[in-house]
């Protein structure tokens, strides 16, 4: 890691004095009662045995960046007293569909996001971003749209790390729905060909992204009083993006861990570098973007290990009621309901499967009772989507009909990205609701 750790603690003490609106009365030197070092008080407890323990300068890094905003975009989204907040959102789009030269007056922070995310990192190898982004379209046209709830439910499992989505009003059910399909949108845009590129839609979207969470920063820390920052640390943190941004690297590479392998091979290695550039874009410092399979697995062992092990109902459950009850298609049609309804099914068992490590009872307790008839449903569309899956990849094997495929592919998310909707990625203060600080257990 070229960045010391004496460096990152300077990183973080520096939002104090860039930007004092925000980060004037956080001390940094505090420890927030999210962060943990005794790991079986923590979110990864019941996988302690499974895996050895981090190394103790990636502890110490994630417990730096534990207090870590995002300081370009947290300047640019405390322009909204000046600017308001849908401004700030058409200049943001406008310097991302046109360059920064289109934005009229364009202010001197809004210049600054931009071109941190046009800096090409030295490790960037874009015809590996490309290849990555063309193998992970199959499994976003073919396999997410049926798992993406299920994903998304597991975000609510820790009051310490779900706090900020329940203040900013997603405990109804079309505020759910919304942010939901919005997380599909942004993680299947990002496959679509030159999306990451400058001017491209992956870029677009990751850089709206940065920005509503640094919204989420700014009205939370100035606003929410209630917020207690001594409990629950910076809201969104650096460290809260590895897990949607590298749970599929970090899978592949625990599965080859299994396997007493430690080189990518030449496929894993696109897909890897796809996923540690979107990081990127979305601001994750480079120092948390490991790019060995050992590396990746430490470093989301150490910030998952971090983390205080905490379920409250007011906030967790009513966020995963919420989710799980909302309906996510665009329309009611008959057929539209039909793949809600069975969506909906097989979301409970992609959490209990994927996430709760098969605790049926777990899931009851957090709501999220299974039923006989997911099991029905899963028996019968899981092997039916492992068998698309198994029938494209051969096609897309075949040199003569690889580009015919991938077009077709690309089609077919065009078609999801339609369904999913337009995507905002903003938050309204005025849909806050205030904090209420829950004791650690």
């Amino acid at each position: 890691m070229s960045v010391s750790l004496a460096d990152v603690h300077k990183r973080v003490e520096y939002q104090k004095s860039a930007l004092p609106v925000m980060y004037g009365g956080v001390d940094f030197d505090a420890v927030p009662e999210r962060y943990t070092e005794d790991i079986t008080v923590s979110s990864m407890a019941s996988y302690a045995d499974k895996f050895p323990p981090p190394p103790a300068d990636m502890v110490e890094r994630v417990k730096a960046y534990t207090m870590l905003g995002d300081v370009t975009a947290d300047a640019y989204a405390a322009l909204m007293p000046q600017y308001g907040f849908k401004r700030l959102v058409d200049m943001l789009i406008k310097a991302c569909d046109e360059g920064i030269g289109a934005v009229p007056d364009a202010p001197a922070e809004l210049k600054a996001l931009i071109a941190e995310m046009e800096v090409k990192p030295a490790w960037l190898d874009m015809d590996l971003v490309r290849e990555g982004a063309r193998l992970n379209r199959l499994p976003m046209a073919v396999t997410s749209p049926w798992m993406i709830r299920g994903a998304f439910l597991a975000t609510f499992l820790n009051k310490y790390t779900a706090l900020p989505m329940a203040l900013t009003g997603t405990l109804s059910n079309s505020s759910s729905a919304r942010r939901v399909n919005e997380t599909a949108t942004f993680f299947t845009v990002t496959t679509l060909p030159n999306a990451l590129e400058p001017r491209g839609e992956g870029f677009k979207a990751a850089a709206m992204v940065r920005l509503m969470h640094s919204m989420v920063r700014f009205n939370v820390l100035r606003r929410m009083g209630a917020w207690d920052v001594s409990v629950y640390g910076i809201p969104v943190p650096q460290v809260d993006q590895m897990p949607a941004g590298l749970i599929d690297v970090f899978l592949l590479s625990y599965k080859m861990i299994d396997e007493g392998r430690s080189e990518f091979t030449p496929e894993e290695r696109a897909r890897v570098e796809f996923s540690r550039y979107r990081c990127y874009l979305l601001g994750l410092p480079e120092d948390l973007l490991m790019d060995t399979p050992q590396g990746i697995v430490d470093i989301m062992n150490a910030r998952s290990a971090s983390i205080r092990s905490g379920f409250d109902d007011e906030t967790c459950g009513a966020l995963v009621r919420a989710t799980l009850t909302a309906y996510l298609p665009p329309d009611k049609s008959i057929g539209n309901q039909l793949i809600n309804a069975i969506e909906r099914r097989l979301a409970r068992l992609v959490l209990v499967q994927h996430f709760l490590g098969g605790n049926a009872q777990m899931a009851r307790d957090i709501g999220v009772p299974v039923q006989p008839l997911d099991y029905v449903v899963a028996g019968v569309m899981f092997p039916l989507i492992a068998v698309r899956m198994a029938i494209y990849s051969a096609a897309l094997s075949v040199p003569g009909l690889r580009g015919l495929v991938d077009r077709h592919l690309v089609a077919k998310i065009r078609r999801l990205l339609k369904r999913y909707g337009h995507a905002e990625f903003t938050t309204d203060a005025e849909a806050y609701r205030p904090a209420k600080a829950v004791p650690a257990e």
